[in-house]
């Protein structure tokens, strides 16, 4: 049985966007007084003791895109209200009725789904009268919120949740999640599009088309997962706007939530700033990478793999170990090999190894290359230990940290990566001084 769905439909401006903030309890999607700024469909699950739902946040009814893309808004839309289980549909008690209302209205007549009328921005109990006035519209159960105040939250999710059907407790929570990252046009929302099977993003030549982090839930072989899209970056420099602004933050946090990251390139371009900055931030955040060169049936016969490849290591030298793959996100080649590699770095990211093969390994390593002398003493490692994992986290205890250099640790990281089951993912590493109550040695035995 298929998560049951609520979608959130209106005019411009009447608080979509904060409302779908307020019910997930967090804030996921930009809210601006700038018209038209959500363009794709935003969904998040509600998970909690009373509620089980995909929420979905939808762009504006009535709205003339700047950047012609009005009929993939509209389209989005549609797909959205044509799936939901349940739909809200948000008015502005401060304005009052407006004829847009009258359009969505319209819109949603002969879907016989439950509509719920939330007549938003009541941020006094005094208004709750003026919401009277939207009674004419007649749609739906009329309820009064404001998301400002956080004003009658649980008598709308009791409305929620009386109209939704029956939900499969044994629906999948997601095996990992996805984030796919990028400049501009490099073909990430048509990647996700094709993760999904359907028209999930809209899909432009307008540079900037997706302007916020997007989750779209797919399965695959029966396993669950989520893609997040995010808006293509910029130079900071070039960032003209708000929405811009936003929208790098919102990059970011979509990778510090990510288990597995998807550096996206075009095959015809070269690696720029935004990229380096891009990757700098997912080697800050210690996420397992992918380096995904896109639309590769463009060069293919022309330019070796190699070529590329050899290309990104010398760009990237510090994620030697990440996988670099080759795929056609419009026909899907090999998009079905890259997810089964992303899950591949999910798994060794949470490995865990015992003390004992960690120690016999270092043990092993020190033999073969001992420490270079320091203040004209040899320092010691005494033992190591796993203590985390995403990202595996290994702590040596020794008798000066300082007394390692960073060429030793980057050979120490290299040892492990070697041996231990992750080969493709961030290890960190941490040298400290041992206490003085400890005198456990495993290595100098």
């Amino acid at each position: 049985m298929p998560v049951p769905q609520v979608a959130i439909v209106g005019r411009p401006n009447v608080g979509k966007s904060s409302l779908f903030n307020w019910l997930a309890g967090r804030r996921l999607a930009i809210v601006d007084d700038f018209e038209g700024v959500t363009r794709d469909r935003m969904t998040t699950l509600i998970n909690n003791e009373d509620a089980f739902f995909e929420l979905t946040d939808t762009g504006g009814l009535g709205i003339e895109d700047p950047d012609d893309l009005t009929a993939d808004v509209r389209r989005q839309i549609d797909l959205a209200i044509e799936s939901a289980d349940v739909i809200l549909l948000v008015v502005d008690v401060q304005t009052g009725p407006m004829p847009l209302d009258e359009l969505v209205v319209e819109r949603l007549r002969g879907i016989e789904r439950p509509v719920i009328l939330v007549a938003n921005k009541a941020d006094q109990p005094h208004q709750d009268t003026l919401a009277e006035d939207f009674h004419r519209l007649g749609r739906g159960r009329l309820v009064t919120v404001s998301t400002t105040q956080n004003r009658n939250k649980s008598e709308l999710m009791e409305l929620i949740l009386d109209r939704l059907p029956p939900s499969d407790e044994s629906i999948n929570e997601p095996t990992m999640k996805i984030t796919i990252v990028g400049r501009r046009n490099v073909g990430k929302s048509t990647f996700v599009n094709t993760l999904a099977e359907s028209d999930r993003m809209i899909v432009s030549e307008v540079a900037g088309t997706t302007r916020d982090s997007v989750d779209v839930r797919f399965e695959v072989d029966g396993q669950t997962f989520i893609a997040i899209d995010t808006p293509g970056l910029r130079k900071r420099k070039s960032q003209r706007t708000d929405l811009e602004f936003y929208g790098t933050h919102r990059a970011q946090r979509s990778i510090r939530r990510a288990d597995v990251v998807l550096m996206f390139f075009d095959a015809a371009e070269t690696v720029s700033k935004v990229d380096k900055q891009l990757v700098g931030y997912v080697i800050e955040n210690h996420k397992p990478v992918i380096f995904v060169i896109n639309k590769w049936d463009q060069l293919h016969g022309t330019v070796p793999t190699d070529r590329w490849v050899r290309y990104i290591r010398r760009q990237f030298p510090t994620l030697a170990y990440a996988p670099i793959a080759f795929v056609t996100g419009q026909s899907g080649k090999n998009v079905k090999a890259l997810l089964n590699h992303s899950t591949m770095l999910f798994k060794q990211a949470r490995e865990r190894v015992s003390t004992g093969q960690l120690n016999r390994l270092l043990r092993s390593a020190i033999e073969a290359h001992q420490p270079p002398m320091y203040q004209n003493r040899r320092p010691k490692v005494y033992y190591a230990t796993q203590v985390a994992t995403e990202p595996p986290t290994i702590v040596v205890m020794c008798n000066e940290p300082k007394a390692f250099a960073n060429d030793y640790r980057r050979y120490l990281l290299s040892v492990l990566r070697d041996h231990l089951k992750f080969g493709e993912v961030p290890i960190k590493l941490y040298l400290q001084k041992r206490p003085r109550n400890d005198e456990m040695d495993a290595i100098n035995k």
